[in-house]
């Protein structure tokens, strides 16, 4: 079994670690560890994972036979109506006003969409550059970093914008003088949705069951209505269920009762 380690996230005190697991092509599970130290955030990841592969405990054993239903008493009797007690007189009952028929229920705006990329980036880029010589990088550490965090050594290949502000924001936290060796990889969108479609899978949940834990969760119904630390706590939220192992699947809307 290959065990793969990965820094999700650095901000402040708080540092998130993915562990995942392969046998040969054959993914085994992965799981996510919250920490303030990057190592205690590791161990949690590798000790939730293995939790997960081991699956759920023993059942509990089964307790005693259930006590044998009481006797229920007999009702008292009823009292015999003397034969010269006249039948009481229905009084028919006064008339129930119709109700009034329920206001027009206000429309239920849409969710707002997700906002348009910006065409021109030149300020996040202008406002990176001093981030950088904050830092005391070069291009060279610069590329070095980007290697880690997206595969490739310039930034003129980041073609999304959500990237750019996650390696922005990343770049921000870091302090002067650290090794691009070893800092902290921003927390990238791509990655984050990956893992939970790959969660999703192990709970052996379809669209709609998915959606509907959202909606109770998150209270929006869309992953996209969510911000990158929004989506990995759902995540996480997610991880918990597949701990469990006899986690109950959510009912979609309109499926209750």
């Amino acid at each position: 079994m290959h065990v793969h380690v990965r820094l999700l996230h650095c901000d402040g005190g708080r540092r998130v670690v993915l562990v995942s697991a392969r046998d040969g092509e054959r993914f085994l599970g992965s799981a996510l560890g919250e920490a303030g130290d990057a190592e205690e955030a590791e161990d949690r990841a590798r000790a939730r994972l293995l939790d997960h592969l081991q699956g759920p405990g023993p059942a509990p054993e089964a307790a005693g036979p259930a006590p044998a239903a009481a006797v229920r008493a007999p009702a008292a009797p009823t009292p015999p109506v003397a034969p010269d007690t006249p039948a009481p007189r229905s009084v028919p009952a006064p008339p129930v006003p119709a109700p009034a028929p329920p206001a027009a229920a206000a429309p239920v705006p849409a969710p707002p969409s997700p906002a348009e990329d910006p065409q021109d980036w030149s300020a996040e880029l202008t406002h990176l550059d001093l981030q950088l010589r904050r830092l005391g990088w070069d291009r060279d550490r610069e590329a070095a970093y980007l290697q880690r965090c997206f595969g490739h050594r310039s930034r003129d290949r980041i073609t999304v914008y959500a990237d750019l502000i996650a390696y922005l924001q990343a770049i921000e936290t870091l302090e002067p003088g650290c090794d691009p060796a070893t800092a902290a990889v921003p927390l990238r969108r791509a990655d984050l949705l990956e893992q939970c479609n790959l969660l999703l899978q192990q709970l052996g949940w379809d669209g709609s069951m998915g959606r509907s834990f959202l909606e109770k969760q998150m209270g929006v119904s869309s992953r996209q209505q969510l911000k990158d630390a929004d989506l990995l706590r759902f995540n996480m939220l997610l991880e918990e269920e597949t701990l469990r192992g006899t986690a109950e699947a959510p009912v979609p809307p309109g499926q209750e009762g």
